[in-house]
């Protein structure tokens, strides 16, 4: 249940989070758990309950269950999350009578801790809600910023409905299309992949005990990544399938018949038989970095700061290490008497975590370039490189445990401490 008192009431705000997604909920949780004494607000645009309607999952890498560990919520979220035992990668067209596994990851980074799970967005985002409500955060829902100004000791944050909210610090966790980024005037690095990701759940016969596949086909990744039961006991993956765009919208928009004949193509029969479960969606893919992750008395976070290509799934993990970045800055800088939302305070948050964007961004780009296509000398040269990751132990671990999130650098949160 979200708190819906009258906006034009609140006023000394200490953070104002715009965007009730789960980067915008995690960051409200994470600074109201560590420091309870801070006021901390969310907003957002979107109509109260829109959240439940969302049908898509999420791969949270082991560092980010850590942290949901830390904000006492993953245990609600457990029993919903599929663990992710296994991960194979291979390299064909679709018409080929045989895909060759290049390279396996096994699941665990640690005795017992697969290295990610696959979550329905819905029961993360409801655990974080209710995480929010237990500690008295509002959420002022089907309301957008229309604008804000700041000054020396704050920020006035007005919304469509009228309502000015006071707050010292502003966190933009508002999306890749972030009005808040274009309104404090920070510009963006961005491109168009001339690719579209469609998204749908795929029930099947046979059970897929945990295995993650990601298969590179000429026009992009095709990846099935293992779901819980449903309700009826019905086994089911997540398809996250990257086609050209203009063929994506005719698979989407078209016969539901062709679109299916055309996924059991790429899905094959390994699981028997298998249908669509639900409306199959695509969405636009590109590269988006803003060009500075703060502004006097605001923060990018998520989306907002940057969108990547999904190749790598990292997309939700690097939204949860700028929350867990960003809390840390916050809590430490609060504890010190210092101003939470001063821009010399934002830039330490700015400058943990552009890097490792920026890098990612990159390594996605090349990675999506690299494989997105059908050229023989390169098709040669990439199945060499993963032929050879594959026979060395110490480097998969090290692609393992960059996929977990628990690579050198990692803010507290994400290594399952407090802050």
């Amino acid at each position: 249940m979200e708190r819906k008192a009258d906006a034009k009431a609140r006023s000394g705000l200490d953070v104002l989070v715009a965007g009730a997604g789960y980067v915008g909920l995690a960051a409200a949780v994470s600074l109201k758990q560590a420091r309870p004494g801070l006021a901390v607000a969310l907003v957002d645009a979107a109509p109260a309950g829109s959240w439940e309607r969302d049908g898509r999952a999420s791969a949270i890498a082991a560092a980010a269950c850590r942290m949901l560990d830390q904000l006492g919520i993953w245990a609600e979220i457990a029993p919903k999350a599929q663990a992710i035992t296994e991960m194979i990668i291979t390299d064909s067209r679709s018409a080929d009578p045989v895909r060759p596994v290049f390279l396996t990851f096994g699941g665990e980074v640690a005795p017992g801790e697969p290295f990610a799970h696959m979550v329905t967005n819905r029961a993360l985002n409801g655990a974080l809600r209710a995480k929010a409500e237990k500690l008295g955060i509002d959420i002022i829902e089907g309301v957008a910023v229309q604008g804000f100004e700041t000054d020396g000791a704050g920020m006035s944050v007005h919304l469509a409905d009228g309502a000015t909210l006071e707050t010292r610090l502003l966190v933009a966790a508002d999306g890749v299309n972030s009005k808040l980024r274009d309104m404090a005037g920070i510009k963006t690095v961005k491109w168009e992949y001339g690719q579209s990701g469609i998204v749908c759940t795929v029930a099947h016969e046979r059970p897929h005990n945990g295995r993650a596949e990601e298969h590179f086909l000429p026009a992009g990744p095709f990846a099935t990544l293992p779901l819980t039961p449903g309700e009826d006991g019905t086994n089911r993956s997540s398809i996250v399938w990257v086609e050209r765009a203009e063929d994506a919208k005719t698979l989407v928009e078209g016969d539901d018949l062709v679109f299916e004949h055309e996924l059991e193509q790429r899905f094959g029969l390994k699981l028997g038989e298998i249908r669509v479960a639900d409306k199959p969606r695509a969405w636009p893919l590109g590269l988006t970095i803003a060009r500075a992750f703060v502004a006097p008395r605001i923060a990018l976070a998520g989306d907002a700061a940057h969108g990547i290509h999904p190749i790598a799934g990292q997309g939700l993990n690097l939204g949860f290490k700028d929350v867990a970045a960003l809390a840390e800055v916050i809590v430490e800088a609060d504890r010190l008497g210092q101003d939470i939302g001063a821009l010399d305070v934002l830039e330490r948050y700015q400058q943990w975590r552009r890097f490792d964007t920026v890098q990612m961004g990159i390594t996605t780009d090349v990675l999506n370039r690299l494989f997105s296509n059908d050229i023989t000398p390169l098709r040669t040269v990439r199945d060499i490189g993963l032929g050879l990751v594959e026979r060395m132990p110490r480097l998969k671990e090290f692609f393992i445990r960059q996929a977990s999130g628990l690579s050198s650098g990692t803010p507290r949160l994400l290594k399952g401490e407090a802050i």
